[in-house]
């Protein structure tokens, strides 16, 4: 009977903490976390996400009555400019984008950052020492205002002409479209979604090639900004993120779809309308790419509790990959969870 009964009071106590994970607000910049919690900087693609990672894992390790281990704690890259990350932590500049999260992890210590939020593979000039994480799958697409004059799909290569100012008309695309020049539009340098895009057009080697028509606007993947209400308007969106924000419901201030819709490349659909998800035949090209949580390979091998703890979060059979834990915040955000195995799986240079 006192078996059953201590089995009935932790089912009681699980049942509470997921009601209040899934009611209460994920958190955004958190308060400030103890020493020796896992605090991440970085992209701003998966920041929602990671804040309701942190209320919920958090609320699992409160409902399996757990006092002692690490917390998970997430910054946005917009906000304050100075962040003290935990307590006792270095003051750093807040990082924007990936390659910014990345080399925050890099210039500080556990003290301070314990994982950066990447939108991105690694790159030649990344440390060794930086692993990646492998987290998810997302796509990026070109988005256009609902009745303008952009069409329902354009090709790789219509696109990389439009960004590289070959094609500044739409009839140089379709006899039959209008008459108007077309306006393609980038996110601020530094972002994530502007470097996975012109990657994938091939217009990012060493520098950043975009032609002297593009215009560029402060925020990635949103729509509220007055520019991109233009008829003729084409920027580049995290499919995954317009999924969390149409379907999930992921939206805030400055952060939500407004006008636009991703649409097709290659004759591939960048949505799948029906089950509302990424498309998954779209992943498969170039636009495809994974998500991933950069840590230092030092803290990620060892052996102590902070090792553990980072390995407990991200790790192939940690809290995130899991299909009863993070895989569920994973989908609801938009991106598209991976197998077992790929998920919490580590690449580096």
């Amino acid at each position: 009977m006192l078996r059953l009964a201590a089995r009935a009071a932790s089912a009681l106590a699980l049942a509470s903490a997921l009601a209040l994970a899934v009611t209460t607000p994920a958190l955004a910049d958190p308060p400030q976390p103890a020493a020796t919690d896992l605090v991440g900087v970085g992209t701003g693609i998966t920041e929602q996400l990671f804040n309701q990672f942190s209320t919920d894992y958090n609320a699992s390790l409160a409902a399996a009555g757990d006092t002692a281990s690490p917390r998970l704690y997430s910054w946005d890259s917009t906000g304050s400019s100075l962040i003290t990350t935990k307590a006792g932590a270095t003051t750093i500049s807040r990082p924007y984008g990936s390659s910014a999260g990345i080399a925050a992890l890099n210039s500080t210590t556990r003290s301070t950052v314990d994982f950066s939020r990447s939108d991105r593979a690694p790159q030649v000039d990344d440390l060794t020492t930086t692993l990646f994480v492998v987290m998810a799958k997302d796509a990026v697409s070109w988005a256009a205002p609902t009745g303008g004059n952009a069409p329902a799909g354009l090709t790789r290569s219509q696109l990389s002409s439009i960004y590289a100012c070959t094609i500044t008309n739409w009839r140089q695309i379709d006899p039959a479209l209008p008459d108007a020049t077309v306006r393609p539009i980038l996110p601020a340098r530094g972002t994530d979604t502007r470097r996975t895009f012109l990657q994938a057009l091939g217009l990012w080697g060493q520098i950043d090639a975009a032609g002297p028509c593009v215009l560029d606007v402060d925020r990635a993947n949103q729509g509220t900004d007055a520019v991109l209400h233009d008829p003729n308007a084409i920027v580049p969106y995290s499919v995954g993120h317009y999924v969390g924000q149409a379907f999930g419901g992921h939206t805030r201030p400055g952060d939500e779809p407004g006008v636009l819709v991703p649409r097709a490349i290659d004759g591939i659909p960048a949505v799948d309308q029906v089950n509302r998800r990424i498309n998954i035949p779209f992943t498969g090209t170039s636009f495809g790419h994974i998500l991933y949580n950069t840590v230092r390979s030092v803290d990620w091998y060892s052996t102590d509790a902070h090792g553990n703890a980072l390995r407990a979060v991200f790790g192939p059979s940690g809290w995130i990959c899991r299909s009863n834990s993070g895989a569920p915040a994973v989908r609801s955000y938009g991106f598209l969870t991976l197998p077992p195995g790929a998920c919490g799986s580590v690449v580096h240079i």
